[in-house]
């Protein structure tokens, strides 16, 4: 059997892109020589390693299995074509970041990689925690930064930096008076949240929902800053991270109500147990890690 570097790229490829057409865009190749690069390696292998459905493929156990040694073998010819370059740390470096650090931690983070490592090709896919976490588990990351918790044995899960969760509402809002306010008042007012699979929707469930006896969602959004657009216009209350809400507390937009409740969360580096670290991967986790307490931006 005389598997190609071409064919692994090839189902590399598809299996991240999930379509033929796809995969040959990134590859620049032709459909054509995409899929007969595919069925020569399953023919070499004997067995096939995607299952087809409406157009789109599907890893199979099979391939899940070939996956991780094709991913590794790439990397590290990727790493000897820079072995020899002046920059050490050569190859591209893909990290998916949930929107809160995403928006909020992950732009000085690399500034300041870049300034240390010299390193400048990165990629950056920002959605909730779930989203971060399946990519990772189909190996179209290298890294995840999450704000959740992460279920499945195939992570290696770094505890990174801690986040305090807060409630807020518009300045006219009837609980923004000063003073403390009981917990089971938060049950009279309708909410705003983040969309299911996003960590601070998980903190919503985790630190507040349970003291509730009932708790009316009003609108449910994926972004952060529109749902702080829209407590600010008074259509109800949130539960955030300060890093978000900093700028609207600052500005009178937003005040924090005043709850004899510390809610704190974890944010996590996360990789996938089973795919290759190259230097440049570890690199960057290191530069986390020493980065534990980051400055909060301006």
């Amino acid at each position: 059997m005389a598997i190609t570097f071409r064919q692994l790229q090839v189902f590399v490829a598809v299996a991240r892109e999930r379509t033929l057409t796809s995969a040959a865009a990134t590859l620049f190749l032709t459909k054509p020589a995409v899929s007969i690069a595919l069925a020569e390696l399953e023919k070499q292998c004997g067995r096939t390693l995607f299952d087809r459905h409406r157009n789109r493929l599907y890893l199979n156990d099979q391939g899940r299995r070939l996956l991780p040694m094709a991913d590794e073998l790439l990397a590290r010819s990727e790493a000897i074509e820079q072995l020899f370059d002046n920059d050490a740390l050569g190859g591209h470096l893909h990290i998916g970041a949930s929107y809160t650090i995403g928006h909020q931690l992950l732009p000085a983070l690399l500034r300041d990689f870049r300034a240390e490592s010299g390193h400048h090709d990165q990629r950056v896919t920002i959605a909730n925690s779930a989203s971060i976490c399946t990519a990772l588990e189909a190996f179209e990351l290298d890294v995840g930064m999450i704000e959740g918790r992460v279920a499945g044995e195939r992570f290696h899960v770094l505890p990174w930096r801690r986040d305090r969760m807060l409630v807020a509402a518009s300045r006219d809002h009837p609980l923004a008076a000063p003073g403390p306010v009981a917990i089971d008042r938060l049950a009279e007012y309708a909410w705003l949240l983040r969309e299911p699979g996003s960590g601070t929707r998980e903190q919503f469930m985790r630190f507040i929902a349970p003291r509730l006896p009932q708790w009316e969602l009003s609108l449910e959004i994926n972004s952060a800053e529109a749902i702080i657009n829209a407590a600010a216009a008074g259509l109800g209350l949130t539960c955030l991270s300060a890093l978000e809400a900093r700028h609207a507390l600052k500005d009178g937009r937003l005040v924090e109500i005043d709850l004899d409740l510390e809610m704190t969360r974890e944010f996590s580096l996360v990789l996938h147990r089973d795919k290759y670290r190259s230097p440049l991967i570890e690199r960057f986790v290191e530069f986390c890690r020493q980065r534990n307490e980051i400055d909060d931006p301006p």
